[in-house]
């Protein structure tokens, strides 16, 4: 089962990278609603799980509310370890120059590959807590994966006319959710370790939403729109969850 929805993370990147070639009009309004959802499955789903999971609390904090404050941290020291910044082409372009741009947008590339791939053991290992569970970290990785492929595609693109390394590497990035999922399917964790990893993992799906899809949504277009799309993503998680309890 989780092999199966995470086809559809392997069509969002597909449709992604595909918008970076071709369409970006109305791309803030799909970043908007992507992270309204992404907030909502955290909020609503994601983090109350957890807390669910596992009752363990040192220090008398929840395990998965240390896990979900080392995912932000963790994604974001990263992030600026291997220099990820996720923006427009044209945003790209003053940084960095010639081979160095180049070989700069294809480390980047490749880091998002591998985040992709622990999106996928993340879909695997939530269809063991549960099919509920498994169905909104399929919806959370989906609903980023057109980022992500937008910016595979663009980073790895950055100064190169010969643009198949970047349709080599954005299909790298649709396939890797995919192996990811049937590794998460295969691997078997109790629930007192998924329990803090659901928090880690919410930690992670909070940081992409406030600190990379929101902002990036809202850097060029008018944000009437774009918030309102936001506020979309969260009341349609939220009645999601109210009728599937």
């Amino acid at each position: 089962m989780a092999v199966l929805v995470s086809v559809l993370a392997f069509v969002m990147t597909l449709a992604g990278g595909l918008a970076a070639m071709r369409v970006r009009d109305r791309r803030h309004l799909v970043l908007g609603l992507a992270g309204g959802l992404m907030l909502g499955v955290v909020a609503f789903d994601l983090i109350p799980e957890s807390l669910e999971m596992t009752r363990h609390s040192p220090l008398g904090v929840p395990a998965p509310m240390i896990g979900f404050a080392a995912g932000f941290v963790l994604l974001h020291v990263v992030e600026q370890a291997v220099a990820i910044h996720r923006a427009h082409e044209e945003e790209y372009a003053p940084h960095a120059h010639g081979v160095e741009a180049g070989a700069g947008g294809l480390l980047a590339a490749s880091a998002l590959v591998l985040h992709s791939l622990v999106d996928g053991i993340s879909i695997g290992l939530g269809f063991q807590s549960g099919t509920d569970v498994g169905v909104f970290v399929t919806l959370a990785v989906v609903t980023h994966d057109f980022a992500d492929g937008f910016n595979t595609f663009t980073a790895a693109s950055l100064n190169r006319a010969d643009r198949r390394p970047a349709v080599l590497l954005l299909l790298a990035d649709a396939a890797a959710p995919v192996a990811g999922a049937a590794i998460g399917t295969l691997a078997t964790v109790p629930d007192a370790v998924l329990g803090p990893y659901l928090g880690t993992f919410a930690g992670v799906l909070l940081y992409l939403s406030a600190a990379e899809i929101l902002p990036e949504a809202h850097s060029v277009h008018p944000r009437v729109m774009t918030l309102c799309a936001t506020g979309a993503g969260l009341v349609a998680v939220l009645l999601i969850v109210g009728l599937a309890g």
